[in-house]
């Protein structure tokens, strides 16, 4: 039996250590793993974005109880404000993290730069067994060369995630990180397809399961008690979710534009939620739609425009208005395992997805940004409402435990 048969069959301004606060290592050292280096493999999780948080949270605390192993949190801090970042640290109980690089803003290659120069000297002092990396995002690259240049293994999970498009700064950073990892972590059978025709070797790749799903079930139970979509004056099931940070989305004004043309006359048939990412508010300056932010500096529950524009919510607030969602309309690929799992209509506002698996057994949909095939894909879903689609293989909860139950193996025998 192949390894990949053998595991088939099986979520800032981060409280940490700053430079002037050295004494007080030891206690937040603690705080992550009660373990000490000399007595078992040290890991090192790095995340950096908000996408990493709910990645991570699962994985860290399954290492958590491996006898084996020591895990400890590094936050570059490309995401650093509170809703970007504190507030989910609160929310899924992540652990303090070691250390705060504190990237802040800047473009993707510049943040790339910074990191590797402030990472690779934590990597030299705490001279870890294995750094692990999350997702696709741009500490996410940066973190894996970083170790694999200074000879640390690199754990990626979600690897092999293809859309084939390298227009997408997360595609090239799939790519990049796949190919100096060690250990590839895959949460559906394209990824190991993908890895496969890149030529991976076998022994290296792991299908897992999804750890942002072992979040979700964890969590949902919770963040439906919330009933947060009362704060917006909505009701379950009679109003949509909107979300979009994409660049190829909101960073063209035309485009931008069309979308939120298209959201404005699908808000004449149902109310909806607009979470709103920085870089898109940012975008939305130069638009007509500039008024949205005006009302919604002024008061953000008491919205008279039934497309509501609101701030980022945090993890539980925003699972809390996704689950009695009828619709939701997005670019993210999280959010479209997450309405899978949950069986809420889906319509991605891309040409091309990365998971695959959402749309044969899900219930995502493509519909590109033209405006007729949106308005057509949404009123369908509003009609029908929620769908019932067969939960990927390995989708249960337990993905975290088998990257964990791997790595414990795996590690002691190095």
């Amino acid at each position: 039996m192949t390894r990949l048969q053998e595991e088939g069959n099986m979520s800032m301004s981060v409280p940490t250590e700053s430079d002037t606060a050295r004494g007080a290592r030891s206690e937040s050292s603690s705080a992550l793993c009660a373990r000490t280096p000399a007595t078992c493999a040290t890991i090192v999780c790095v995340v950096g974005a908000r996408p990493n948080f709910m990645k991570a949270a699962p994985v860290l605390q399954a290492l958590g109880t491996r006898p084996h192993v020591c895990a400890r949190l590094i936050h570059t801090g490309q995401h650093y404000d509170r809703l970007m970042s504190e507030l989910f640290f609160e929310e899924l109980g992540l652990v303090r993290p070691l250390r705060d690089l504190g990237v802040g803003t800047a473009t993707p290659a510049e943040q790339i730069g910074q990191i590797m120069l402030k990472l690779g000297p934590v990597l030299q002092q705490e001279r870890p067994d294995l750094v692990m990396v999350f997702g696709d995002v741009t500490s996410t690259v940066a973190a894996a060369l970083c170790a694999a240049s200074a000879g640390v293994k690199v754990a990626h999970v979600e690897a092999g995630l293809r859309s084939f498009d390298r227009t997408m700064p997360e595609e090239l950073n799939r790519v990049v990180t796949d190919h100096v990892a060690d250990f590839l972590f895959v949460t559906e059978p394209s990824g190991v397809e993908n890895l496969m025709r890149e030529g991976i070797a076998a022994d290296k790749v792991f299908f897992v399961g999804n750890v942002m799903v072992d979040s979700l079930l964890k969590h949902v139970g919770r963040a439906r008690q919330l009933q947060h979509w009362t704060h917006f004056g909505l009701h379950p099931q009679e109003y949509a979710v909107v979300t979009l940070h994409r660049p190829s989305n909101v960073d063209d004004t035309e485009v931008l534009t069309k979308i939120l043309e298209t959201l404005e006359a699908l808000s004449r048939e149902t109310p909806i939620l607009f979470p709103c990412h920085p870089r898109t508010r940012l975008r939305l300056v130069p638009t007509r739609f500039r008024s949205l932010l005006k009302e919604f500096a002024d008061d953000s529950t008491q919205m008279s425009n039934r497309l509501m524009l609101v701030d980022p919510l945090g993890y539980l607030e925003f699972l809390s208005v996704m689950s009695e969602a009828r619709l939701v309309l997005t670019d993210s690929g999280g959010i479209q395992e997450e309405t899978t799992v949950l069986g809420i209509p889906c319509l991605t506002l891309r040409h091309n997805t990365e998971r695959p698996i959402t749309i044969s057994r899900g219930t995502n949909r493509l519909v590109g940004t033209d405006p007729e095939h949106i308005l057509a894909a949404a009123r369908c879903a509003l009609k029908n409402g929620h769908q019932t689609g067969l939960l990927p293989d390995l989708w249960d909860g337990n993905a975290a435990e088998r990257i964990g139950r791997t790595l414990d193996e795996c590690l002691t025998k190095l």
